[in-house]
């Protein structure tokens, strides 16, 4: 079960966006599939911590069938840890595009990549240092702004924890 975290998952994505070429799509698709056991585990270890609670056992009790108890109470009370969690995998998965981009495996010409600059620009590293330092810039600051915001959410859904059952 924990083999999938055991090995690194943007070499997962390198190997699997080699193997079916390069390409925004396959790109997407090799970064997603590594990010849904992250999501599942989530998921998983939050639904069996919820489906212990006495609120559960009422609605259990009214009658109400294990699908329905599911989505009126347990998916809703799940939306702020998978919200939290979203941004913090899309900050991941923002640097596993520009890695797998960097390496040529991810978005392809004409379209725009900050990976693929940052590769380009190393021919050129000399002579304009500001063709690194701009989308360098750029990734540092849309990962940095995707974790404050994940670490703001999990505040806030740890700060409104207290207030909702």
């Amino acid at each position: 079960n924990d083999i999938v975290f055991a090995l690194p998952a943007l070499l997962l994505a390198i190997l699997l966006a080699a193997a079916f070429g390069p390409g925004a799509l396959n790109a997407a698709i090799a970064i997603g599939i590594f990010n849904i056991p992250v999501f599942a585990r989530v998921a998983r270890g939050g639904a069996l911590s919820l489906w212990a609670r006495e609120f559960i056992l009422a609605a259990q009790v009214a009658g109400k069938g294990r699908v329905r108890i599911s989505v009126e109470h347990i998916l809703p009370n799940l939306a702020d840890q998978l919200i939290v969690q979203a941004a913090i995998q899309f900050s991941l998965g923002v640097l596993a595009e520009a890695g797998l981009s960097y390496v040529g495996l991810g978005v392809q010409p004409p379209a725009a990549s900050w990976g693929r600059m940052l590769s380009e620009a190393q021919t050129y590293a000399f002579l304009a240092p500001w063709l690194a330092i701009a989308p360098g810039l750029a990734i540092f600051l849309t990962v940095l702004g995707l974790s404050l915001l994940g670490d703001g959410l999990r505040a806030l859904a740890e700060r409104n924890k207290g207030r909702t059952a």
